[in-house]
C-alpha cells in the first residue's frame, strides 16, 4: 500500500505564493504519476489541478492554474511539490495528493487533503 500525507495549506492573502508537499510512503515504487487535486466547495466535484510522470520530464495543468502554479517531484525523498504563486480567491479549496500506478486512468492512491484559504 501508498499512503499520502499532504501538508503546507494555510490562509494567504491574494497574490501571495504558497508551497503544498505531498510525502509518499509505502511501495512507492507502484506510483509511475503523481498529481495534485482540490475541491472547492462542499458538494463539488474534485478538480484536477497538474500531474507530473515519476521521470519529472511529463508534467500538465489545468488551464485555471497555467503560468501560476508548478508542481515538481524530489523521487529521493518521495515527495511531490505544489508551487502556487499569484494565489486568487478562486484558488480556494482542499487540495489533495494523489498517486497513479499506471501513465493513464484513475487514480489509486489518496492523501486526506489540506485547506487552502486565500483572501482578497
Amino acid at each position: 500500500q501508498v499512503q499520502l500525507v499532504e501538508s503546507g495549506g494555510g490562509l494567504v492573502q491574494a497574490g501571495e505564493p504558497l508551497r503544498l508537499s505531498c510525502a509518499a510512503s509505502g511501495r512507492t515504487s507502484n506510483i509511475n504519476t503523481m498529481g495534485w487535486f482540490r475541491r472547492q466547495a462542499p458538494g463539488k466535484e474534485r478538480e484536477f489541478v497538474a500531474a507530473i510522470r515519476s521521470s519529472a520530464d511529463t508534467t500538465n495543468y489545468a488551464d485555471s492554474v497555467k503560468g501560476r502554479f508548478t508542481i515538481s517531484r524530489d523521487n529521493a525523498k518521495n515527495t511531490v511539490y505544489l508551487q502556487m504563486n499569484n494565489l486568487k480567491p478562486e484558488d480556494t479549496a482542499v487540495y489533495y495528493c494523489a498517486g497513479r500506478r499506471n501513465y493513464y486512468g484513475n487514480y489509486d492512491y489518496w492523501g486526506q487533503g489540506t485547506q487552502v484559504t486565500v483572501s482578497s
